[in-house]
């Protein structure tokens, strides 16, 4: 019962925190960082153990399917240059600098396990960063290649991270004997992804009702991860590419009342592992912390401290440098033509370098580390340190910078939502020309006047996404509901009518506002 009350207690202060995160607009993980090291202090707090392996299928394995289910193919082959350079070389330059950092400070410390480090570091979080880029306005390009880049650079650096845990566990074994395995799971996890998708696709295309259909999904989720880790595959790449397939061709055969649930679970799912993730990280470093003493106490804090500093700077000393050499290649005309366009600004470079908060990937792998792993309190403390001083130092300078940079964007996406909105329009009244009803009429009078508005403005200023009669059916269902309320606080009506006559006033505005 003491582990459900603090259950409660911590949920609802974390729906707090993020209120207050977004009055003031910062990033709610740098909150939840901060709520986590307040659980580190308190002596009263529970102590709770999570399992190693559990860590990242839970944390890890739906966070990132909520990510990739919202990529875009096109944007990033688009921006392949840029993204691929900052999954690749980007985290790789961070793991090694962090490993040879923590190998200066701690000879002691083998390589594996530096490196490990490095590689529980190394990717930056896509929810901290997202939470900022919305509140801004950011050129287009920028926010697709920080998403491209959240999305992959987990296999990246979680593809390093596993290799450098099997050194350790292996002890002896090289790591070329690990390269015919990586190369293996490479390719097999991506074709066993699109395999998952399509097999999981045809077992459930008949799961309408809401809650078994999301139920599904989560199942669908954490099964694909665990049968690719028991078959020696990458549950990241393995996730990636069964949410990619998943999304071309879900929208197609879900109904909108079915996306519109599934989406607002999965949006509180996310949040909740956030906030169990920063807890529960909080949980685990309060016995660790209490049983050091002053002296290492403050050897620990140095370590993580010139950690994180490494991490900052290794980002920016990547991105800057590789923005001046395209800067460049470009002025000497040494540029493909598909790559000039790809050529960051000095502003928009520092803004990359400068979106570098790390999250609950970090949280995750640092917890999936065994019980046996050396320098396992040392590793959770410093990625802990990371994550928190990442989010405060960068999360809560991030937008002031942007705004101060006074960026300007030509609003693509404006101007394809009023292309596809004239096409979609044209479509709707195509498909009820020939019906002579006076309801058709009513309806091809709506949709002409909306063609006309999209049609008149091709530039994307249609920003209302109401139709003329939208206004008047909103105030005429908000009437009527009020109605069905006061028959029920009258009971002149029992539950069972008033929740039937509730779910269709619901279809009815969310047809409206859909």
């Amino acid at each position: 019962m003491l582990t459900f009350e603090w259950i409660i207690g911590l949920l609802l202060a974390a729906v707090a925190l993020s209120a207050l995160a977004r009055r003031i607009k910062v990033p709610y993980p740098t909150f939840l960082a901060l709520g986590g090291v307040l659980l580190t202090l308190l002596p009263w707090a529970p102590t709770w153990a999570l399992e190693p392996k559990l860590a990242l299928a839970l944390f890890v394995a739906p966070v990132l399917l909520d990510a990739a289910f919202d990529t875009s193919l096109r944007d990033l082959r688009n921006n392949w240059l840029p993204v691929s350079t900052l999954v690749v070389v980007a985290v790789g330059v961070t793991t090694v600098a962090v490993a040879v950092v923590a190998r200066w400070l701690r000879p002691d410390m083998p390589w594996p396990v530096a490196i490990a480090l490095g590689a529980i570091v190394a990717p930056p979080d896509a929810a901290a960063a997202t939470a900022i880029l919305r509140q801004v306005s950011l050129p287009y390009r920028i926010q697709k290649i920080l998403e491209g880049e959240s999305l992959l650079n987990d296999a990246t650096s979680l593809l390093i991270y596993r290799v450098a845990v099997g050194l350790v566990a292996a002890e002896h074994m090289k790591i070329r004997e690990f390269v015919p395995s990586i190369a293996v799971a490479l390719v097999g996890s991506l074709a066993a992804g699109y395999l998952f998708a399509r097999v999981w696709m045809m077992i459930t295309r008949r799961i309408t009702e809401a809650p078994s259909a999301i139920i599904t999904q989560f199942g669908g989720t954490f099964m694909v991860w665990i049968v690719a880790e028991h078959l020696g595959l990458s549950g990241i790449l393995t996730i990636i590419a069964y949410a990619i397939t998943i999304a071309r061709t879900a929208p197609a055969r879900t109904s909108a009342r079915l996306r519109v649930s599934s989406y607002a679970v999965w949006e509180t799912v996310v949040f909740v592992l956030n906030v169990l993730a920063f807890m529960l990280i909080g949980l685990q470093l309060r016995p660790i912390w209490s049983e050091l003493d002053a002296e290492v106490r403050w050897k620990y804090c140095s370590f993580a401290a010139a950690i994180l500093a490494v991490v900052i700077l290794a980002r920016i000393l990547w991105v800057m440098p590789y923005g001046v050499l395209l800067r460049t290649l470009k002025a000497r005309d040494w540029l493909p033509a598909h790559v000039v366009d790809a050529v960051p600004t000095l502003k928009r470079g520092f803004i990359v370098s400068w979106c570098g908060m790390r999250g609950i990937v970090t949280l995750a792998a640092a917890f999936a580390l065994p019980e046996w792993f050396p320098y396992r309190d040392l590793i959770l403390l410093t990625a802990f340190a990371v994550v928190l001083g990442s989010l405060v130092i960068q999360g809560l300078t991030l937008r002031p910078l942007i705004l101060a940079l006074n960026f300007a964007d030509d609003d693509p996406v404006g101007r394809e939502a009023a292309h596809a909105r004239s096409v979609a329009f044209r479509a709707a009244l195509d498909a009820i020309d020939a019906d002579p009803s006076e309801e058709a009429e009513i309806l091809r009078l709506e949709y002409r006047a909306v063609l006309l508005r999209a049609e008149n403005d091709p530039a994307g200023g249609l920003t209302s996404r109401e139709l003329p009669a939208d206004p008047l059916r909103r105030r005429a269902i908000a009437a009527g509901r009020q109605a069905l309320l006061g028959l029920r606080r009258t009971e002149t009506i029992g539950d069972d009518a008033f929740h039937l006559v509730e779910e269709e006033l619901d279809r009815a505005e969310l047809s409206v506002e859909a």
